[in-house]
């Protein structure tokens, strides 16, 4: 609820008295104007204003001569009720009148009385030109002042941190936020029993000081996007109960020089007023990337990172703060800091294991209304590779898929359904295909699922439908029976030949000219997947054990400089062009041998546009092996 007696500030009150004043001076002007009897006399003829000072009986009482205008009092009245002005010549009566004035009061004319007429000679005021004169001395110093007062209030709102200008922008999650604690993060073991120990430091500093030993400055948590690295974080605070700063690397940069380590210096300053305290600095390769020789110690980028560098190891490294940093690319930090001293502890949160999924997926779904029979273990299984956020994200699609379908609960069906909508997107059901397309999409899937159940390596076949989804006309999946850590050669080239096996089918079945775009997904993943394998893992044939990485990015791409000779490039296209064709070649011996389990299946797709692994294994019974697509 807002404050409504809050004190005005010095500055607003100078400015109000500068309206203030200023005011007072033009309502005193225009009075004063319209004071002035010139506003209501009525005006008369000068030929009238003379024939009546001529005449005795002319009622007039006084004449005031201002200039060219004349004020007449009339006998009844003691202000003037009229006016006018002199003609032409400027003269005012007879000269006769005159003289006979002047004589009477030798050659002052101030004052002459003739025929009880007073002739009063008074110096010309011009109202408006004064009030002319005075805006022009007054409005520009007003100006200047109200200019003045306002810079003073934007200096007082700068020192208020209003800009935030020099101050981190940390947010602080204090004891009166809710707390995260290690249960609430499924997974990980490993790394989270890495972090109570820091935990423990926190806790228990007095412990460890008497053995000798330091509280860790930093801990870099490095993993996969979505893997849980902030949350993580927030656990360690939560365990510890102690003030928690979270900032991103990129809030540290700013247009101005000096500005991102003048926030590091603010950062630091109030995690040590509040020690212990942590520091989660998320994204911190967006500040403390790699330094080179083309930059300098005036870099915006490199003051940063410097002053990151200070406030983690420096002279004054007594402070209980630890600091807790995140990253998916550590290969781009800088050496320095890195080090022991500043981050002594790498932790690398991984993705989830299978058993690490399904408690992940149970913590999403355990405030979700759901069917008691909802199989979280077979998604748990066919999700091998997700990550912590990919997770959260099927548990609410399942939830929008049930809301959409009006079910009073998330079904199996619905889960089925968020999966492949997350996994590849949702089904094009305004894409209409013609005979001819669904016939020739069926066999092309048909020739993935058989050359991958026959081949020895290859994963198990889970499902095949020819629905569109997604960039895709139809999909054939492949789920392994467990999580693998490595494949070997044999595995991979299975992966090739099965790939390969969707353009194979197509030849076969419409002859060798029918090549259709369908397999230009397919044959983009050969293309990089042997390519990995040449460049990255050492399992050319003649390139065998070489591998030609890149020093700064991992491995050198088509469009980077080679670190090999022309020769050695062309033995590496050989290398790739060998693993695709071997793959064709086997992918076509395998569905050659099995043409009559290739004709079923396509043809119970064609029929039921969708089969499930139950479905598939009958269609495939009895298929087999030819010796030409064994390797080993």
């Amino acid at each position: 609820m807002p404050n409504n007696n809050k004190k005005p500030t010095k500055s607003s009150n100078t400015a109000r008295r500068i309206v203030f004043t200023f005011f007072l001076i033009f309502l005193g002007l225009s009075v004063f104007s319209l004071l002035t009897p010139t506003a209501t006399l009525e005006e008369v003829p000068i030929s009238d204003v003379i024939s009546r000072a001529n005449d005795e009986n002319g009622n007039i009482k006084k004449i005031t001569v201002r200039g060219n205008d004349l004020e007449i009092t009339l006998k009844d009245s003691d202000q003037p009720t009229q006016k006018s002005k002199k003609d032409a010549s400027g003269t005012l009566y007879d000269q006769g009148l005159i003289d006979r004035c002047a004589e009477k009061s030798g050659s002052d004319l101030t004052k002459c009385r003739e025929r009880d007429i007073i002739i009063e000679y008074v110096d010309p005021v011009d109202i408006w030109g004064t009030i002319g004169d005075l805006a022009i001395l007054i409005l520009p110093t007003i100006a200047v002042i109200i200019f003045l007062s306002y810079m003073m209030r934007q200096a007082q709102a700068m020192n208020k941190d209003s800009l935030g200008f020099g101050k981190a922008k940390a947010k602080l999650y204090g004891p009166d936020k809710k707390k995260v604690k290690f249960t609430d993060v499924a997974g990980n073991e490993s790394a989270k029993q890495d972090l109570s120990e820091i935990v423990d430091f926190l806790k228990n500093p007095a412990r460890y000081e008497k053995l000798g030993a330091k509280i860790p400055r930093g801990v870099l948590l490095a993993g996969e996007p979505g893997t849980g690295k902030t949350l993580m974080a927030r656990a360690v605070a939560g365990e510890a109960n102690v003030p928690f700063f979270s900032i991103s690397g990129s809030e540290f940069a700013e247009m101005f020089v000096g500005v991102g380590a003048s926030r590091v210096r603010d950062l630091f300053s109030k995690a040590k007023k509040n020690a212990p305290a942590i520091i989660f600095i998320d994204e911190i390769d967006a500040v403390a990337h790699k330094r080179d020789a083309r930059g300098g110690a005036g870099r915006e980028d490199e003051q940063t990172l410097n002053q990151i560098l200070v406030e983690m190891d420096g002279f004054d490294n007594d402070s209980n703060v630890i600091v807790i940093a995140a990253t998916n690319r550590v290969d781009m930090l800088d050496k320095a800091l890195l080090r022991p001293g500043r981050f002594d502890r790498h932790v690398n949160v991984t993705l989830p294991e299978r058993k690490d999924r399904l408690e992940i997926l149970k913590v999403h779904f355990k405030n979700k209304p759901a069917e008691s029979g909802l199989d979280l273990e077979s998604l748990a299984k066919k999700t091998a590779g997700s990550s912590g956020a990919d997770l959260a994200n099927i548990a609410n699609e399942a939830a929008i898929t049930a809301a959409r379908e009006k079910h009073p609960k998330i079904t199996n069906a619905d889960l089925t359904e968020a999966f492949e909508r997350v996994a590849i997107g949702p089904e094009r059901k305004s894409k209409v295909m013609n005979d001819e397309e669904k016939k020739l999409t069926a066999y092309h899937e048909a020739g993935h699922a058989i050359v991958g159940h026959v081949l020895p390596d290859s994963d198990p076949v889970h499902k095949v439908t020819i629905i569109p989804r997604g960039q895709t006309g139809g999909v054939t999946w492949f789920l392994p029976p467990e999580d693998r850590s490595y494949k070997n050669i044999y595995e991979l080239k299975d992966v090739l030949a099965r790939a390969m096996g969707g353009r194979i089918a197509e030849k076969l079945i419409f002859g060798k000219e029918a090549i259709t775009t369908g397999a230009s997904s397919d044959l983009k993943h050969v293309a990089e997947l042997a390519k990995e394998m040449v460049i990255e893992e050492g399992m050319g044939t003649k390139t065998r054990n070489l591998v030609f990485p890149d020093k700064q990015s991992g491995y050198y791409t088509i469009s980077t400089v080679k670190p090999y000779s022309e020769k050695t490039a062309e033995t590496i296209d050989a290398e790739i062009k060998q693993l695709s064709d071997e793959a064709a070649t086997r992918a076509e011996a395998v569905l050659k041998a099995n043409k009559t389990a290739l004709d079923k299946l396509a043809a119970a797709l064609l029929e039921k546009e969708t089969l499930e692994e139950s479905e598939i294994a009958p269609l495939l019974k009895g298929t087999t092996m030819p010796a030409a697509a064994k390797l080993h």
